[in-house]
């Protein structure tokens, strides 16, 4: 199995030049023959990378220590969860599980378009393929999966005791596929450049590609967020770490090309625009890519200095002179057929959003790169810490909230006072209501009070907007509130689903604020019997037990919480001791309740005193971000699903000479 996997490798690198070589020749000559050995080639390499794939976790399952990967990842103790997920747990396992969604993922797109677009498909497999070629050449000459060691020994190194944990078997995979995923609306842009068919025809095409994309860059991060949350132990979820930053990156501007290409479908704006959007976002993929497998950063979550680096920015700077010549070449045919009519209007509205989000990615951009240039130039390293991003970040985002509320329901073209007044004066109102409130109990954490006035300002702008068209519905045809609702959310799918998703967003905004804001953190050092406060609860240490496996040993403190003398709970934090390689890794204990999160770390233990050191956090409101994340889930999934209503006519009148193209909002 080990040598088919590595001759799949082999003949799916040549079967990928091929394809590249084939689609462009049969472009350019106008052979279908061509064209269509291209594509069969294509489908071929998605064969041979998932026989390499099925070789590599054979061989982990079977533990082959044979082979170098399976030796340094894994372990006979190591349970089955993790040996799978040890395909994506080093350097070139994951490139070649990157290699096998990317040739699956090009595989489904070519037999979505076995009929249409077909001037565009020679070009999107060629691109697809060349995104290929780089990755198996990576696969085969840089950072071989299959190379044997010059023995075998009786047992292997095991996994990193940090990625020994249940969300290792979904964050990296969600954030591959988000990743992998932007590739498909890069390679169908390059396509229009290349054919200069620059309608929104390359948009509605790709457009669930690129939801579905964005949707798993979103719960990527939010797994991400997860884990760190319950494995680092130091009571938060997000830490602008580089790797965290390059995960962030691109979907901060797939968020901006989503709203934008509403634009350009509405009225024929931005198109230039989105295809600089759409090229960020790919070659944030790649630029992420390389900070993980690089070196170059110190961080938690990246692989070891390989040199893998230098091939990476090759591949990204020659991506980017390719694009970025395509789009000069095309600058003429570009040009936008409408102007903005007003600041006051959704396109303008619209348009903020874009600037917020990639000024936001510029920043986090910026602040992740820093050190790296520091220290090439001048050989001192500069830390750029947490300060500096939400320093930057917080105004954006709380700007950005509150174009949330605003964007979707002000009016197209210009907005009038009656417009503004008949969206906008009871959500304000509300806020209002909020923020005196607050004030009133005793809040003074004033960049809180203005997060919490904006969350209900946007929450108002939702609920006006289900509650209008519900009772539109039953003015027109007499259903009940809640059949109105599921059918009025089914007739228009893409605009219910985003106020969905919109509504997920103001629960995270939520959490946000509340653990930045009012966060209770204490250390204490206890012998059994020993209790503290924190917040209105009280808790006390009971004792440690220790128990032994194979794999890891443990070690768990007890401890009572106890809310006005009653005892409620019963907490155990954990250290856990790993015999291969040997690491002592945290494991917290959490009392989760909608209104905060009691979280508890065993810091250290003295054996002959039984004393130990707890650090106790009360996180206020962190539950909030991860139902957030199901609602942004159940909004995509409901956008993403094709709506039964047939195609509406774009809001633009075409130009002479070009073909209308239907859309549906």
């Amino acid at each position: 199995m080990v040598d088919v996997g590595s001759l799949a490798l082999v003949i799916g690198l040549v079967l990928a030049l091929y394809a590249v070589g084939m689609s462009l020749a049969g472009a350019y000559w106008r052979r279908r023959d061509f064209i269509a050995s291209a594509e069969h080639a294509t489908l071929a390499v998605c064969g041979m990378t998932t026989i390499a794939v099925a070789a590599l976790i054979h061989a982990l399952v079977t533990h082959d220590f044979s082979l170098e990967y399976v030796a340094h990842y894994t372990s006979t103790t190591l349970p089955l969860q993790y040996v799978i997920a040890a395909l994506w747990g080093g350097q070139a396992g994951s490139l070649l599980f990157w290699a096998f969604i990317l040739a699956t993922m090009s595989a489904i797109v070519l037999l979505q378009n076995r009929e249409r677009n077909r001037e565009l498909m020679p070009y999107v497999t060629a691109v697809l393929m060349t995104v290929a070629s780089f990755f198996l050449g990576m696969l085969n000459f840089v950072t071989p999966p299959f190379q044997r060691l010059a023995f075998t020994p009786a047992e292997g190194q095991d996994l990193n005791p940090l990625l020994q944990n249940y969300w290792m078997t979904i964050h990296p995979p969600a954030l591959y596929v988000g990743y992998v995923g932007c590739a498909i609306p890069f390679a169908f842009a390059m396509g229009a450049l290349a054919t200069g068919k620059l309608g929104d025809e390359w948009i509605r095409t790709t457009r669930r590609w690129t939801l579905l994309a964005w949707f798993f860059l979103s719960m990527g991060n939010l797994f991400g967020a997860e884990w760190a949350y319950l494995v680092l132990g130091w009571g938060g979820y997000w830490a602008w770490d580089p790797v965290e930053n390059a995960a962030f990156l691109p979907w901060l501007t797939c968020t901006a090309f989503l709203h934008s290409v509403m634009i350009q479908e509405k009225k024929n704006m931005l198109k230039v625009w989105n295809m600089v959007l759409v090229i960020l976002t790919f070659a944030l993929t790649i630029f992420g890519t390389f900070l993980t497998r690089s070196g170059v950063i110190s961080s938690v979550h990246s692989f070891t200095q390989s040199g893998l680096g230098p091939f990476f920015i090759g591949f990204l700077l020659a991506s980017l002179a390719v694009s970025i010549g395509l789009l000069v070449w095309r600058l003429p045919q570009l040009k936008s057929e409408n102007e903005l009519d007003s600041v006051l209007s959704r396109e303008s509205t619209f348009l903020l959003n874009n600037l917020i989000l990639v000024g936001m990615a510029f920043a986090v951009f910026w602040g992740t790169i820093f050190p790296v240039i520091s220290e090439a130039v001048r050989g001192v390293k500069i830390t750029v810490g947490p300060p500096f991003f939400n320093k930057v970040n917080a105004p954006l985002g709380l700007f950005l909230l509150f174009l949330t509320g605003v964007g979707p329901v002000i009016a197209w073209r210009r907005a009038s006072l009656r417009n503004l007044q008949k969206n906008f004066l009871l959500p304000v109102a509300l806020g209002l209501v909020v923020a005196v409130a607050l004030i009133i109990g005793g809040v003074r954490h004033y960049t809180a009070i203005l997060s919490f006035f904006l969350c209900a300002f946007v929450l108002t702008t939702i609920v006006m907007e289900f509650y209008r068209g519900v009772r539109a519905r039953q003015a027109m045809v007499g259903e009940g509130a809640v059949t109105a609702l599921i059918r009025l959310t089914g007739k228009n799918r893409r605009r219910y689903g985003g106020y969905i998703i919109h509504l997920g967003i103001v629960m995270m905004f939520l959490a946000i604020t509340g653990t930045s804001a009012f966060k209770v953190e204490k250390q204490i050092t206890l012998k059994p019997g020993d209790s503290f406060e924190l917040g209105r609860y009280t808790l006390r240490y009971d004792g440690i037990k220790s128990r032994e496996t194979p794999h890891i040993a443990y070690l768990t403190a007890d401890v009572a919480l106890l809310d006005h003398g009653r005892q409620i709970d019963t907490l155990r934090p954990e250290k856990r001791f790993y015999k291969k390689p040997q690491q002592p890794t945290t494991e917290v204990a959490i009392r989760s309740t909608v209104i905060s999160d009691i979280y508890l770390v065993l810091g250290s233990y003295d054996e002959p005193s039984r004393m130990v050191t707890i650090l106790a956090y009360i996180n206020p409101l962190v539950s909030w971000l991860w139902w957030g994340g199901i609602v942004l889930a159940l909004g995509t999934l409901v956008t993403i699903v094709p709506s039964r209503t047939p195609a509406r006519a774009p809001a633009y009148v075409p130009s002479r000479g070009t073909q209308p193209a239907a859309t549906t909002e």
